[in-house]
């Protein structure tokens, strides 16, 4: 008998062309899960009004119908990827934050998956798409909801004015939501938020273009070729809290040791100017130029990565970097932990350490990466590791199921367990649905309903 292929919807916070990591990592997974033939699979992203799409797409890109924005995202990925099997794309109302840099759902998202493929569903960034969710219960509607945990929203948090408070607030609300609205939960590493029933796994891989280029340079190291022609660098979201704290710290404290040293920093954000101003202090030959794509050819000769941030939960850069073959100095951290099994990855415990690992990487040669490393870092490696650990594999065929468990007339602990969830699950639900209480809580106001204009765009009844 045929199995049933289950639908897989995958919503997350973000979408191209803002280049942040939930955008580019779900519509990854999207491509890869497809590719793999066991399930549909629909990527859910948000649409963004044009006010909101001026405040958050670079290049001043706008859309004005979600089919052009679409057309756009499946272009960007064919040009890093080749012909992939399709996958459909579906767009939910949402407005951007300033305030939290971070765009938010407005209204019921769930909504966007028809009962009939409500199979399984993987939040990207759960406690972000459940702060305010009002509407049908997760668990409810879908028959397994795994969450993916992508952001260390506890050390941000904890960097902002009386933050180590707003932070023990946070934690508590993350581990409430997550409890209610997933079954299980993905944390990408020991960096995150603990959670109720979540394991540790890194389900994330790197655009295969940087697999490609790191072949390139195997083929030139093993041939005793010069592979790389420059010394280090830095690329990042140029925002402090990005590792640039970290980093000019470092350089501007061990100057002395590190004479010699010629770095290039890449990126663009709201700090630009002052990390700008704070390495021309330096007398290190330290030189800040605008964001580019780390797949770009100016990157391709350069040997060494130094990256200390400690605020990512898994650096993607740091992946591309051991990707293309590159020598990657970073700190021991949780963040990192995927990282140790690289040979190419030097990992400091103090600053001492960083200046010596950092000299020693200057006069050496990468080692080449092996064959099963590579595919360690590959989208086909995380996306076998995301099945194993979310439990989705494709079901038995009707009929060679495993018997049900008998039912006694009882309460069993599992079944008081859930009474308990649900009424939780209500008593969030009630609280979101106050428009009061969403905006103490740092909702956007007037966010329970998609307003007139994006229902028009998105071409949906409007809810009153």
């Amino acid at each position: 008998m045929a199995r049933k292929q289950q639908h897989v919807a995958i919503f997350t916070t973000a979408s191209l062309p803002w280049m942040t990591g939930t955008a580019v990592n779900p519509l990854f997974r999207a491509a890869y899960l497809a590719k793999a033939g066991d399930w549909e699979v629909t990527l859910v992203v948000p649409w963004l009004s044009k006010g909101d799409q001026e405040l958050v797409y670079p290049n001043k890109i706008k859309f004005s119908l979600p089919a052009e924005q679409e057309s756009y995202v499946r272009r960007w990925l064919e040009e890093r990827t080749g012909p992939l099997p399709k996958f459909d794309i579906k767009f939910y109302p949402g407005k951007f934050s300033t305030e939290k840099r971070s765009i938010l759902p407005v209204g019921d998202i769930s909504q966007t998956i028809s009962d009939d493929k409500a199979d399984i569903a993987v939040l990207e960034e759960p406690e972000h798409l459940t702060w305010y969710h009002h509407g049908r219960r997760w668990k409810s509607k879908f028959q397994k909801v795994i969450g993916v945990v992508h952001t260390n929203y506890l050390e941000y948090v904890k960097r902002e004015k009386n933050g180590y408070i707003s932070a023990f607030i946070l934690k508590h609300i993350n581990s409430w939501v997550t409890d209610i609205y997933c079954h299980k939960v993905i944390r990408l590493s020991a960096a995150t938020q603990d959670v109720p029933r979540s394991v540790i796994c890194n389900v994330h891989g790197v655009n295969p273009k940087f697999i490609e280029i790191g072949k390139l340079k195997h083929q030139q190291l093993c041939q005793r070729e010069q592979a790389f022609f420059k010394g280090a660098y830095y690329i990042g979201k140029m925002v402090w809290s990005k590792g640039y704290t970290e980093l000019l710290h470092l350089l501007h404290k061990h100057q002395m040791e590190l004479s010699g040293l010629k770095m290039e920093l890449y990126g663009s954000g709201e700090d630009a100017d002052e990390v700008k101003a704070s390495a021309e202090r330096l007398s290190l030959d330290i030189r800040v130029y605008p964001g580019r794509d780390h797949g770009d050819s100016i990157f391709h000769d350069y040997k060494v990565f130094i990256n200390p941030s400690t605020t990512d939960v898994v650096c993607t850069t740091t992946a591309e970097a051991l990707a293309m073959g590159k020598i990657v100095i970073c700190a021991n951290h949780p963040s990192n932990e995927f990282f140790k099994r690289f040979p190419n990855c030097h990992m400091y415990s103090t600053e001492k350490e960083f200046v010596r690992l950092t000299m020693k990487a200057l006069g050496e040669e990468p080692i080449p990466l092996s064959d099963d490393l590579r595919h360690e870092l590959s989208w086909e490696a995380a996306t076998e590791r995301f099945v194993r650990v979310a439990d989705i594999a494709p079901t038995m065929p009707v009929g060679q199921q495993p018997p049900a468990s008998p039912h006694f007339m009882r309460i069993s602990p599992d079944e008081l367990q859930k009474n308990m969830e649900e009424a939780s699950a209500f008593f969030h639900n009630t609280i979101s649905g106050i428009e009061t209480a969403r905006c103490v809580f740092g909702a956007i106001p007037n966010t329970l309903q998609p307003d007139e204009q994006q229902c028009k765009e998105l071409g949906w009844n409007l809810q009153g």
